[in-house]
Parts: C-alpha cells; structure tokens; sequence
C-alpha cells in the first residue's frame, strides 16, 4: 500500500516516530511536513532524536490565521497527492495540518485514517475540536487511542470502521523512556543559550495555550504560583510567548522559574519522569504526566483526557495561583493494573488494520 502521511507539530512527529518505524516494513510512505512548527527546537531537534525519516516533502506553511494556514496546507498537500497518488492518507492528532490533509484528500476520494479519531472537549470555542470533528467525519479508518473515544464517536453517529488501538504516545514513552541516557537531561540550554543543570528535585511546567499567555493576568497567576513552591521550576518557552514571560519574570521577581529554551522528547520526558509534580496546558504532557506516574495540574477550562482524571493524577485548574496551589496539594492515588491507553503496541494494531485494508 502507497501511504502519504501528514505531520506539521509535535505531538504528531512523536506519533509518526513509533508508526512509521512498523509501516515502512510492509508499505510504502511518503512523509509529508506542512511546516506548521518550524523552527529547530520545536521541529528537527524530534526528527534526529527519534529517528524520524526525512520529510519527502516540507511544505513550509506556518504563521497567520487559522483560515490562511489550513487554506495553504489545503492546497500545497492537494499537489502532493495529486502526484503521488497514494491508496491511503494517514493524519494524526487535531491540528490544522490534520483537517488540511483530510479536506484535500476527501475531495480527490483517497481514503483517509484518522488516528486520535473521537476525542472531545464538548466546545467548538477551541479551534482543536472543530479540526477533530471536521476530520472524523469525513475519514474512512478511525483509530481510537482509548473507549471513551470510541463512544464519543458514537454518540455522533459513526459506527464503522472504528478500531480501538491504543495510544501511539504511550508506544512512544515505553519505546524512548527505556534508552533514555544521561545526557539527556543535560541538554538543557536557558534563553542565552547557557547550559541549565538540573537538580535533583524541580517542578515541570509547560504553559503555551493561546488563553493562558495572550494576556499579563493569567500568566503572572501561573508564573506566581509556580514561584512559590518548595524549589525551582523548569518553564522550556515557547517562542510565540518568550518576551512576556521574561518581562513577567523580571517585574515580578519570579527567581524560581527557570526558563530555557523548547527541549526536544527525549528531554522532555526525562524531565517528566524526574519531576516532582507537573503544571501543563498541554494535551500531550498531561498523558506523558500520567504515564510516568507524576501527578499533574492542567491548566485548561476543559478535560481533554477524562481517563487520567482519577485519583487526582490530572486536575483541571483556571489560571489562579490559589487554586493551582491546592490542586498540587491533593493526594494521589493509584491503580496499578490501570491501563486505559493500551499495552504499547498501537502502531503494530495500525499497521495491521491498515494491511487488511489494502
């Protein structure tokens, strides 16, 4: 089978890492990167660490509104399949690169696999979920990461071609997380550029969401928070954000916070697996959290994952330095023999579905 697979941000490279590895043994795929993240540290730095094949093409679209980038995408991934002349489209996640991919391929009837299919925050205020349900809806294979994706999908009326696979990022944490080595943690470098060492006890925060850094308030509320805790935090800032967070940082003598430059996988989830406790606004470190078995608040109006929402693993927050306080401050519990993302053999079930496809 003659596969396109489209990819254009992190979340996505991770994924593509662990399932490309299985699809290229039986089939042929030709990687597309949208260019959506763009620059080292937020894209290359995953394709070397992870060994991620070189894009066949980089369409370079970044930047601008939702409605120009994903009508860019639309047309430069259009020329690709044009010439390429794939049996399948494979998308990940729910970007605008995904939607993109899945409009482009729907109109020039090439089945499309939409893998993360069925998730739902129950809001189409987030620009993520229009992209997730446009995507479904017009996709022929929908690979589920968890159950209750799979009912989400139902309630909608899709009933076919539904297959609960897993969660390639849990793949992605067993395969990485076991050849983690020590460097790195080391590769750590602050906003100058300088080495950051990493002691031994330190918080984790990713804060990067539109809502949570277009405005001072709430970003001195999670900054303010984070700087009182027991010892330093680690911030990797996104570049979209870096100059307001070093001005928060210096007006309201956050020295707590240490802020580095984007960390590629592999250090982030060593950081993850060391961390004492973690503050994200991020679908995929919460789960990354959940996995490595660290409690984590998410500072987000609404729960993207409900199966880590148990025992107080993954709690929702406003960005409220009170309530983010407390919500560090619960206790955790755990089930062991919990394990609602899979077995860590998603790609092998994909990978399978798809050969009997052909």
């Amino acid at each position: 089978m003659r596969i396109v697979t489209i990819i254009g941000a992190r979340p996505q490279f991770i994924k593509a890492a662990v399932v490309s590895r299985v699809l290229r043994k039986e089939h042929e795929e030709i990687l597309v990167h949208t260019g959506q993240h763009y620059d080292y540290n937020m894209s290359d730095i995953f394709f070397k660490e992870l060994d991620i094949p070189k894009p066949d093409y980089n369409l370079g679209v970044s930047g601008g509104t939702h409605g120009k980038m994903t009508g860019e995408m639309i047309i430069s991934i259009e020329q690709v399949l044009l010439k390429e002349k794939p049996d399948m489209l494979l998308l990940y996640g729910d970007t605008n690169s995904t939607l993109a991919g899945a409009l482009a391929a729907v109109k020039l009837h090439i089945p499309v696999c939409h893998v993360e299919a069925g998730n739902r925050l129950g809001t189409l205020t987030n620009p993520e979920e229009i992209n997730r349900i446009c995507t479904d809806h017009i996709s022929t294979l929908l690979m589920c990461c968890t159950e209750s994706a799979v009912k989400f999908l139902n309630k909608e009326g899709l009933t076919k071609n539904i297959h609960l696979v897993g969660d390639p990022m849990y793949d992605a944490f067993v395969y990485y997380g076991c050849r983690l080595k020590d460097e790195d943690r080391e590769r750590i470098t602050d906003l100058n550029g300088e080495k950051v060492i990493v002691p031994k006890d330190y918080y984790y925060l990713t804060c990067h969401r539109e809502e949570n850094t277009e405005k001072d308030e709430s970003l001195v509320e999670v900054l303010g928070a984070m700087n009182s805790l027991d010892t330093v935090t680690f911030y990797p800032v996104h570049p979209r954000n870096r100059e307001r967070v070093k001005r928060l940082c210096e007006q309201h003598y956050f020295d707590k916070i240490i802020l580095t430059q984007p960390v590629g996988y592999l250090t982030s989830i060593a950081l993850v697996k060391n961390a004492k406790k973690i503050v994200t606004d991020s679908g995929g470190l919460q789960r990354e959290a959940f996995f490595a078995g660290v409690q984590c608040v998410t500072v987000f109006d609404n729960v993207v994952w409900p199966e880590t929402m148990v025992g107080n693993q993954n709690q929702l927050s406003k960005p409220d330095k009170q309530e983010l306080l407390r919500k560090l401050e619960a206790k955790v519990e755990r089930d062991e023999n919990y394990k609602p993302f899979g077995d860590g053999h998603a790609s092998n079930k994909i990978c399978s579905i798809l050969k009997s496809f052909a």
